[in-house]
């Protein structure tokens, strides 16, 4: 496995590396710390180019510093700094060239500890790109996991929608990591003459049925848990979820976005701002 770790010289930024860590030692990952660095247009300026080479000697006294933390916890990992007019494509665009299994950066700083908050970067990440993005929950670098310990997939229900279940197994039996399905339920959506109780024995057979299918796609899949959390609103649902340490959580792309591209959908943007684990979001199937 490969790592492309999108940095910068903040808080959010070691949220980022703090999951790669955790990510490096469960996987025996690859890792590649990149700071991307404004380009500096030329304007005729005789000390246009100068600023733009001090940047980047900037970029590198700071990304050496996320070296140092991974070193710390005995993650070797090669550093980059690049120059560029978007950090989110940059990063797309080194991955991409890198053959990265993962896009890994931390959230904004915005909103309430331990949840996710998507920026202008990470939103322009989760709606482009063509490799799953990981997502470190705010404040994560201030106690972070050792290793991942167990994988969630957040599965959905309706026919059409993307499901993240064939990646998060693959993932999961990567490292040999216990795996469940999540199916959420709430009553917004539903139908006046529909009951809690129809709509929750319908997700049951849709998580069994994703059971068969995950299991005829990979036939050495390790044995997977099914729960349906329900409640009126997704938030109230997602509320009544127990996290560990060591959690992930994969989650899919809208059915409204590009073929293998991200496009994260207002679900599974609720599902980032409920949770306070880490999140990979897969881009949608070709």
């Amino acid at each position: 496995m490969h790592l492309t770790v999108g940095y910068l010289a903040t808080p959010t930024g070691d949220d980022g590396v703090a999951l790669a860590s955790a990510l490096a030692k469960t996987f025996g990952a690859d890792v590649d710390v990149v700071l991307v660095v404004r380009e500096e247009l030329p304007d005729g300026h005789p000390g246009r180019a100068e600023y733009q080479r001090m940047l980047v000697e900037r970029g590198e006294q700071w990304v050496s510093r996320a070296i140092s933390l991974l070193a710390e916890d005995g993650v070797a990992a090669e550093s980059t700094v690049t120059v560029g007019e978007s950090f989110a494509q940059s990063l797309i665009d080194f991955a991409v060239q890198k053959s990265s299994d993962l896009i890994v950066v931390g959230g904004a700083r915005d909103g309430f500890f331990g949840r996710h908050t998507i920026g202008p970067v990470t939103g322009a990440l989760l709606h482009s790109s063509p490799i799953p993005v990981a997502l470190a929950p705010r404040g994560y670098a201030e106690d972070p996991d050792e290793v991942i310990e167990a994988v969630t997939a957040a599965v959905p229900t309706r026919p059409g929608e993307d499901n993240p279940l064939p990646f998060a197994i693959t993932l999961a039996s990567a490292a040999g990591l216990p795996i469940r399905m999540l199916s959420l339920v709430s009553a917004e959506n539903l139908a006046e003459a529909d009951s809690a109780r129809e709509v929750r024995q319908l997700q049951v057979v849709a998580a069994e049925e994703n059971l068969l299918l995950a299991a005829h796609a990979l036939p050495d899949a390790p044995e997977i848990a099914s729960l349906v959390a329900d409640g009126m609103t997704l938030e109230s649902a997602l509320k009544k979820l127990n996290w560990d340490d060591g959690d992930l959580l994969v989650v899919g792309s809208s059915r409204f976005g590009s073929p293998r591209r991200i496009f994260l959908g207002s679900t599974a943007a609720r599902i980032l701002a409920g949770v306070d684990v880490p999140v990979i979001v897969v881009p949608r199937e070709a």
